[in-house]
């Protein structure tokens, strides 16, 4: 039983929960996720990417959208109410050295489990630019938190109603031919990824994407998060999440996903940083 400590509302279908959970706040690197389990009798289990964690008070931050019976039941918990069960933290830590300069790409909520690893690579002595993509001016998240870290941050929406009338790609594309950087980190919808991608490959910049694929156990025994990486088959939950972006078969993946696209009544596939995977949900939260 975790207590869920604080709940905000980010905007109409997105929110944020500190709750206890000391052991995985101590244990957790940039990167992991974790499984989150509602009910223990018939719950469902969802995969949510840790957007945050204090050691000294135990507790971590999770950050999802309402899109499943299970992230509809999550939302109306309250402060003082528990989350039957929490696994993690699961995945593979982020990797994380000093290498230059590094740009990080978060689309959507994908900004928030991106804002861990804007942290870390601060920390490894970067220099850290950060692009934030949304729709619009109210699906912007994490902004002031992502200011304390980067060098330079850059927000973009579609609509033009905040930032720069831009696609995530469109600054990435000229940092890129710039100063050229040495690391690039791409979260968000994976349409966003794939064009992330290949902005990159024009210029020959290295790239890491953390994939959401569709996931129900997290421990590599369902097989449903597959994805073809450099030729080979890895499983997201236990090779990943993050791989080389340039060796990521992204169309293989998004028609796997499209294989859930009408079963919007659960969450199984909610991807690890509760996006949501139906395309017409996600391809348009940030591109």
């Amino acid at each position: 039983m975790n207590k869920i400590i604080l709940k905000k509302q980010l905007s109409a279908d997105v929110y944020e929960m500190t709750v206890d959970a000391p052991l995985i706040a101590r244990a957790r690197k940039a990167g992991q996720f974790i499984i989150v389990q509602i009910d223990t009798d018939w719950g469902e289990r969802i995969p949510l990417t840790i957007a945050d964690a204090d050691n000294e008070k135990g507790t971590v931050t999770l950050v999802f959208q309402t899109v499943g019976a299970t992230t509809h039941k999550l939302a109306a918990k309250e402060p003082g109410d528990f989350i039957e069960n929490i696994l993690g933290p699961l995945g593979n830590p982020t990797h994380v050295e000093k290498f230059g300069t590094v740009v990080c790409v978060g689309g959507g909520i994908g900004v928030a489990p991106l804002f861990p690893i804007v942290q870390a690579m601060k920390a490894a002595d970067n220099k850290v630019i950060v692009i934030i993509g949304a729709r619009n001016k109210e699906l912007v998240i994490f902004e002031d938190r992502m200011r304390k870290y980067a060098d330079e941050l850059v927000v973009v929406t579609d609509d033009g109603s905040y930032g720069r009338k831009a696609l995530v790609t469109e600054p990435l594309k000229e940092f890129c031919s710039g100063v050229k950087p040495d690391m690039t980190v791409a979260i968000g919808p994976p349409i966003m990824m794939k064009f992330c991608e290949k902005a990159t490959a024009e210029f020959d910049v290295p790239i890491m994407v953390s994939l959401n694929t569709i996931m129900i156990d997290g421990t590599g025994m369902c097989g449903g998060c597959r994805v073809t990486v450099g030729g080979e088959t890895k499983f997201v939950c236990v090779d990943g999440p993050e791989f080389d972006g340039h060796k990521v078969d992204f169309d293989n993946m998004m028609t796997r996903m499209r294989a859930f696209k009408d079963r919007e009544d659960i969450d199984h596939h909610n991807c690890h940083i509760g996006l949501g995977l139906a395309p017409h949900a996600a391809a348009g939260a940030a591109k």
